[in-house]
């Protein structure tokens, strides 16, 4: 006979029990690089722009919107540096029994629970920048859509491709050597 016992609230796992792994201290560095770039294809793009709107119009008539582009730069450096200094301490992953957990987010957190019975493949990937600093990250495709998919970014090389093993392990997929 099929039963369905409700669970008590006071029963229920912690989340706050998990022990969190955190992301490769390196993980921070990448995105502080990845931030100066944006940055200064941003300030490219605004001398480009200046040049362009200084060529076309009158200086006078365009001195004070200029202006107010320029000041909105060290705002946007303070938030690009700042950043990784808040979100990489509260990102974390675990793998438990059946499931792998993830952590992330400052201002929005999320907590992601994917059981091991519905990851369909585990695949590594990294970026020039990622391997010049011996990162990888890790994406989790799962049954039912995009919707359940996962991406662990900031570990680093070997924890990734150990923890890619084990899932594959896990599902019955045969590893593959990268």
């Amino acid at each position: 006979m099929f039963r369905n016992i409700q669970i008590a609230a006071d029963e229920l796992p912690k989340v706050a029990d998990v022990e969190w792994l955190g992301m490769d201290p390196r993980y921070r560095l990448k995105l502080l690089v990845a931030g100066a770039i944006a940055f200064a294809l941003v300030i490219a793009g605004l001398a480009g722009l200046h040049t362009i709107l200084a060529i076309a119009f009158r200086a006078e008539e365009i001195d004070v919107p200029l202006a107010l582009m320029w000041l909105a730069l060290p705002p946007v450096a303070v938030i690009l540096l700042a950043w990784p200094y808040r979100a990489v301490p509260r990102m974390g992953y675990a793998v438990r029994e059946r499931d792998l957990l993830y952590r992330s987010g400052v201002l929005w957190r999320k907590v992601t629970a994917i059981p091991f019975n519905r990851i369909q493949h585990v695949e590594k990937d990294t970026s020039p920048l990622d391997r010049r600093l011996q990162l990888a990250n890790l994406k989790i495709f799962t049954a039912g859509g995009a919707g359940g998919d996962l991406k662990i970014h900031g570990l680093s090389d070997d924890v990734a491709e150990r923890v890619r093993g084990f899932l594959l392990d896990r599902i019955g997929t045969s590893v593959e050597q990268p």
